[in-house]
C-alpha cells in the first residue's frame, strides 16, 4: 500500500519530532542547576529541610544563555518547617524546568522530611529523604511545521496542528532522593543522592533512566567582630563573616563544581565562584564553565529574615560571553510560625551560607 504526499509528510514530521526530542534529552540529561544553591535549600539537599530551625519560604528563578535559542528557565519554590519538639524538618518543593530549543518541560512536586541528631554538644547531623513526583512533556504550542505556512508568502494560514500529538509525548513518574548533613557551629558537609531509582524519564516510549545524581558541598564560617546596626534600644549585633563553600556534583558522565567565597557585612553579600572541573577534560577540552558574581541582602540577624539575591554568570567557556550567560534571583524569607523567637544561641545550627 502506497502513501500519499500528506501521508508521507506526518510521518516525515513525526520522525522529526522524535530527533528533536533525542536531541532534548541528549541535551538535558543533566539535572538544572543554580548558581545560588544555597538559597535553594531544598534542591540541593533534603537534609536541609527545616534547617534554620523555623519557618522558611522562597523562590528562585534563572534564565540561562537568554541570547540564544537553546536558553534554558528553571524556577523553584518551596516551603519549610522545624517542628522543636519532634526535631524533625518537613518542607515541599515545587521545580519547573524549560529548555527553550525544543520546549521541553520538567516539573516535579516533591516532599520531604529530616531529623535533627545532636551527636556532641558541638557535632549534629541531619539525615533526610525526599519522595517526588515528576512529569516531563513537551511544548507543541512553540513548535510550527511546513503545513501551516503559505509557501508563496511565508505567512501561518492554519494554526497549530499538533495537538493530537500532545498526549503521546508525555511521562509521569515517581523520584526518590536522600541527603546527610554533618555540621559544627562554624562548619558543615553534606551528602545527596538523586534518582535513586532511575525512573524512566522517556516520554516517546523507550528506555531511558534518569541517571542517579550525586552532590558533596560543604564549607566553613569565619566570624569577624560584628558591627552594629540600628541605634539606641533598635541597636544589635550585624554580622561580618567569610565563607568559603563548594559543590562537586557528578551525574551520569556529567561532572561538575563550584568553589567560591561569601563576603558578608550585613545587610551586604558579596559573593565570587568559578564553575568547571579544571582537572578534567571532554573530548579534550578543559571544563571551564562561567564565573560567577553575586550581589545580595539580608537581615539575618533579625527575628524575621529576608535575603534577596541577584547573580551572573559570566561564560568561559567555548560557548562565549555572546550565549548571554546566566541571571539569577532568589528571594527567602525566613520567620518564626509557632515559637515566637529565633533558636537559641546555645543551639547548633547550620551555618550555611544564605545564598
Amino acid at each position: 500500500m502506497s502513501l500519499n504526499r500528506l501521508q508521507l509528510f506526518r510521518v516525515s514530521r513525526l520522525l522529526i519530532i522524535a530527533l528533536m526530542l533525542f536531541s532534548a534529552f541528549a541535551v538535558t540529561a543533566q539535572d538544572p542547576q543554580f548558581s545560588q544553591f544555597y538559597a535553594a535549600p531544598l534542591y540541593l539537599n533534603p537534609a536541609l529541610t527545616g534547617s534554620t530551625g523555623q519557618a522558611r519560604a522562597g523562590i528562585n528563578y534563572r534564565n540561562q544563555w537568554p541570547a540564544i535559542d537553546a536558553n534554558f528557565i528553571t524556577m523553584s519554590a518551596f516551603f519549610d518547617y522545624f517542628i522543636e519538639d519532634k526535631s524533625s524538618g518537613v518542607g515541599v518543593i515545587l521545580n519547573r524546568d524549560v529548555e527553550g530549543l525544543a520546549g521541553l518541560r520538567s516539573t516535579f512536586l516533591g516532599l520531604q522530611y529530616s531529623y535533627e541528631i545532636q551527636l556532641s554538644k558541638n557535632l549534629g547531623f541531619r539525615p533526610g529523604a525526599q519522595v517526588a513526583l515528576y512529569n516531563r512533556d513537551i511544548n507543541f504550542n512553540r513548535l510550527t511545521f511546513g503545513d501551516q505556512f503559505d509557501p508563496a508568502t511565508g505567512e501561518i494560514i492554519s494554526p497549530q496542528t499538533a495537538e493530537q500529538f500532545r498526549t503521546n509525548f508525555s511521562k509521569t513518574f515517581v523520584d526518590l532522593s536522600i541527603g546527610g548533613v554533618f555540621f559544627t557551629r562554624v562548619a558543615y558537609l553534606g551528602i545527596a543522592a538523586f534518582h535513586l531509582n532511575t525512573p524512566n524519564q522517556s516520554i516517546i516510549d523507550e528506555r531511558s533512566p534518569l541517571p542517579v545524581k550525586l552532590s558533596v558541598h560543604g564549607g566553613f564560617k569565619y566570624y569577624m567582630r560584628p558591627g552594629v546596626k540600628g541605634s539606641g534600644i533598635y541597636a544589635r549585633e550585624a554580622e561580618r563573616s567569610l565563607a568559603p563553600a563548594f559543590q562537586f556534583r557528578h551525574q551520569g558522565q556529567f561532572d561538575q563544581m563550584d568553589l567560591g567565597l561569601y563576603y558578608t557585612a550585613e545587610p551586604l553579600v558579596l559573593g565570587l565562584w568559578y564553575r568547571g572541573v579544571p582537572f578534567k577534560q571532554v573530548n579534550g577540552i578543559v571544563n571551564n564553565e562561567s564565573i560567577v558574581l553575586l550581589v545580595g541582602f539580608t537581615n539575618i540577624g533579625a527575628k524575621e529574615a529576608l535575603n534577596i539575591g541577584y547573580s551572573f554568570d559570566y561564560t568561559i567557556s567555548r560557548l562565549g560571553a555572546g550565549s548571554g550567560g546566566a541571571h539569577e534571583f532568589s528571594l527567602t524569607y525566613t520567620w518564626p510560625m509557632r515559637n515566637p523567637r529565633k533558636p537559641p544561641k546555645d543551639k547548633l545550627v547550620i551555618p550555611c551560607p544564605d545564598f
